[in-house]
């Protein structure tokens, strides 16, 4: 048997390549197929069957094009209603993979078609589940995402985790590997672990939503404390994975096309696209298109794409480093963002050089932000999640976190010079680039963020 965990960083997913015998099957696999029939057809083996754990709501998941390539079977726990063909299995139900065996155990709450898959090594004793977003390392899925599909209160959704967590996870043996979808840094947990597999023996000593003596009162207002609001882009994610969705083949064949600047300007004002502008901080700080939006590829992109445009049929025009179009629209193509126009080729030396207009970002040092403030008061956004906040943050700062930027817009100085810090950098060029766009350039980054600020030994409060 070759069992291998297939983890992709920036959206803190596992997809998981099982094979035994010259057949195969993938569980919860990215949008982008290759990486999946590359690795059977180093094996030699068929991909047979194409497990799904949910809906998922964070990513569009690569099952429909899978099957399609491979003539693979897609399969779903109880209760699942895809518009698509697909076993729905029963709770229980076995299916075969060369000397292996998958078990559904139907575990809802996270969804209500939320699955688990244990599998059965070629002795037919149990060895790992793919736990899907019903188990996490030191947390579980939230279960506040399907409330208006099941008809149902978050509250009776953490009730119904409870007793699937109870009744079919925590009886199997101590020993087996739990293989979940997400890791720390995804949205659908709280307190995950950077870790990306432990045994199911540990969890149940440090994960708190296993322990023993819980009530189910007790799980139920620890798993929806604290919860904050999904990102926008969840509904339509669920949409299309459980409707389908464009090749990637289609998208990219769309939005993979070099523009020169003036085409490239004559689309932005015709389409009503937005520019995406993807570089790193450094160098949009420095120069950029005037109202476009920075979210650097070498930060959290996906993510924060979905969570702060709100759209996902927005018309996107890239702004990418040379050599990184494509990567750029299939990380946007993996959480539904599949309307990218084109790229600006030669990137923003070239917009330049047609003689385009060009914005900055004033950015200052932390030692230079340090006297300043020392001189007068000055006001201060951080943009920082409120946990970092609540950590330690300057005295009187106005928090803002990025996510709900919007939210706090009316607290921000319109006229009077601020200044804006995250933690380290990416976020707070997100925040100005944001704002920018709105028409507030009163504003200065705080270069190197909250940890520059520590450094440069600047006064600190904690609450």
């Amino acid at each position: 048997m070759v069992l291998e965990q297939i983890y992709t960083g920036c959206l803190a997913q596992g997809a998981y390549y099982i094979q035994s015998e010259g057949e195969a099957a993938i569980i919860d696999p990215l949008r982008e197929t290759r990486p999946y029939t590359d690795r059977a057809k180093r094996d030699g083996a068929v991909i047979k069957y194409i497990f799904e754990t949910h809906f998922h709501a964070d990513f569009v998941s690569g099952h429909v094009t899978l099957a399609q390539e491979s003539g693979a079977s897609i399969v779903y726990g109880p209760l699942a209603n895809p518009s698509y063909d697909a076993i729905i299995a029963e709770d229980g139900q076995e299916f075969k993979i060369g000397k292996v065996t998958i078990r559904v155990l139907h575990t809802p709450g996270h969804t209500m078609e939320s699955t688990t898959y244990l599998l059965l090594d070629e002795q037919g004793e149990p060895h790992c589940i793919f736990s899907g977003d019903t188990l996490f390392l030191g947390d579980v899925g939230r279960p506040d995402l399907a409330q208006k599909a099941a008809s149902m209160t978050q509250e009776e959704l953490a009730g119904t985790l409870f007793d699937s967590l109870r009744n079919k996870i925590m009886p199997l043996p101590d020993h087996i590997t739990v293989y979940p979808a997400h890791g720390a840094g995804s949205a659908c947990g709280k307190n995950m672990s950077s870790d990306t597999q432990d045994t199911l023996g540990n969890q149940k000593r440090t994960n708190y939503a296993l322990r023993v003596d819980m009530t189910r009162e007790e799980f139920i207002q620890e798993v929806t404390d604290g919860l904050l609001p999904p990102p926008k882009y969840f509904p339509e994610n669920v949409r299309l994975n459980k409707e389908g969705y464009k090749s990637l083949d289609q998208v990219m064949e769309r939005g993979h096309r070099p523009l020169d600047p003036d085409t490239f300007e004559q689309i932005a004002n015709q389409e009503g696209a937005l520019v995406l502008d993807v570089r790193h901080q450094a160098d949009f700080v420095k120069s950029h298109i005037p109202r476009s939006i920075f979210i650097g590829i070498d930060g959290g992109f996906a993510p924060w794409v979905g969570a702060l445009i709100a759209d996902v049929n927005q018309p996107l025009l890239i702004v990418a480093p040379e050599g990184r179009e494509e990567e750029t629209i299939t990380r946007l193509s993996r959480v539904g963002f599949d309307h990218s126009l084109g790229y600006l080729e030669g990137g923003i030396n070239s917009w330049e050089a047609a003689g385009k207009e060009v914005d900055d970002l004033l950015t200052i040092s932390a030692d230079e932000f340090k006297d300043r403030l020392e001189s007068k008061e000055i006001p201060v956004l951080d943009v920082r999640k409120e946990s970092e906040y609540e950590a330690g943050h300057l005295k009187d700062a106005i928090l803002a976190p990025l996510a709900e930027l919007n939210d706090h817009l009316a607290e921000i100085p319109q006229d009077e010079t601020f200044y804006i810090h995250c933690a380290g950098g990416y976020r707070s060029v997100i925040a100005a680039s944001i704002l920018k766009g709105r028409g507030r350039h009163n504003l200065v980054d705080v270069g190197g963020g909250f940890k520059a600020i520590k450094a440069a030994e600047i006064p600190i409060v904690s609450e």
